[in-house]
């Protein structure tokens, strides 16, 4: 069997007219002869009647006493409506279909409510199913424990669906529908001119997710990516074909011509608090003491720079507070800077070209910006910078790459 997954987002979902753009997609894949599983979120975002996040402010009324399993009971029904529904649109069409929820598609996890992660995928039912010439609509973001609980998968839960169970049916690509057309050289909301991309590799794509670019989820990306499933990321208001994510490198066709280039995008992280603990003469054991003051206590740090003058480090600023106590407790006196902004430029390119590092100094320096904190990786450089400063530097970086061309 050929068989295409389909994502669509809750805004693809919230209204009449995106539904009808849902409706036109479905119904050109079943045209190409694919079996066709479709992973809906919830509908809408905060504040429509079925989103996730209206449904737990209903119950948040009553205080925050009800248990994990009881939340994952709750957060589940947005995407069964969403399913239910879309099955009714499709039926009214013509189009045979049958609804399952993750569980029953088999989709098994771990017991950890609110954020589950999956153990395994039995797909036998949805093959039935797809045999049979139905469409299989699935509620994204959930699957079931061995026990037969409900759980959910966390934030980007539906993504991860999609493109695990892409994965255990084999598909042929999984199409995740977003109300943006693809992938963008950088965020519209900041760079007028940022472009969309054709193509990007799967590394690329994991680190925009994880710096900041909100298109897909990396949890997703890193499930297709050890399947090697491609992924297109589509507009669910548009037939253009979107991003193609797949494995290789940056080198890509378009148009019968050959575009090679080093840096793919720009993304950005906000609200970050730059920390800074020197070591006293002698204290050996500052980084083993600071790193496990944090770990124990579930707080994440980022953009890790270790020397024998002590350590830097980053964390988000609703933790700041949390974090600057512990290391008091513990006899430091962190330096701290708050309302910082993580800037990464991506691109499977950079590895091994002389160069970019200096271009980065240079496009901040002409703009009067100060670099805090640099590192670096095989896609990626970042740097951290003032929060005032972070719309200028992304500016200037896409800028100096030539992304706009």
């Amino acid at each position: 069997m050929r068989i295409l997954v389909q994502k669509y987002g809750g805004t693809s979902l919230s209204t009449v007219q995106a539904r009808e753009h849902v409706m036109g997609h479905i119904q050109d894949a079943l045209a190409q002869d694919y079996k066709l599983v479709v992973v809906v979120s919830a509908m809408g975002r905060k504040g429509e009647p079925y989103a996730t996040d209206t449904l737990l402010d209903l119950v948040r009324q009553n205080g925050e006493g009800l248990p994990a399993r009881e939340l994952d009971m709750l957060m589940g029904c947005g995407e069964l409506i969403s399913a239910v529904h879309l099955c009714s649109l499709l039926l009214a069409s013509g189009i045979r279909s049958t609804v399952l929820t993750g569980g029953q598609a088999g989709i098994q996890t771990n017991d950890k409510h609110g954020n589950a992660q999956i153990v395994s995928i039995q797909p036998n039912r949805i093959l039935e199913l797809l045999e049979d010439g139905q469409v299989v609509v699935v509620t994204g973001f959930q699957g079931s424990t061995s026990q037969g609980e409900l759980t959910t998968l966390g934030r980007g839960g539906s993504d991860t669906s999609a493109t695990a169970l892409g994965a255990a049916l084999k598909a042929e690509i999984v199409d995740i529908f977003t109300d943006v057309n693809g992938i963008l050289t950088a965020d519209p909301r900041i760079v007028e001119d940022a472009k969309p991309l054709v193509r990007v590799s799967f590394a690329e794509i994991c680190n925009m997710a994880h710096n900041g670019a909100k298109v897909i989820h990396p949890r997703a990306v890193e499930v297709a990516m050890q399947a090697n499933i491609p992924i297109r990321v589509r507009s669910t208001f548009s037939k253009d074909e979107g991003t193609l994510v797949t494995a290789g490198d940056t080198i890509h066709h378009e148009a019968n011509q050959v575009a090679d280039r080093f840096v793919t995008g720009i993304a950005q992280f906000t609200n970050i608090t730059q920390i800074q603990v020197a070591a006293a003469r002698g204290h050996f054991d500052l980084q083993l003491r600071v790193f496990k003051t944090m770990a124990q206590h579930q707080i994440s740090v980022d953009f890790i720079n270790v020397n024998l003058s002590g350590v830097v480090y980053t964390v988000f600023d609703h933790e700041a507070d949390r974090a600057i106590k512990l290391l008091e407790s513990q006899g430091y006196e962190p330096k701290v800077l708050r309302g910082c902004a993580k800037v990464s430029v991506i691109g499977g390119g950079m590895n091994g070209v002389p160069g970019i590092m200096a271009h980065i100094v240079e496009a901040l320096t002409d703009e009067d910006i100060r670099i805090l904190q640099s590192a670096d990786s095989n896609t990626t450089i970042w740097v951290l910078v003032h929060g005032e400063d972070m719309i200028k530097a992304v500016r200037a970086l896409h800028h100096k790459f030539y992304l706009n061309k």
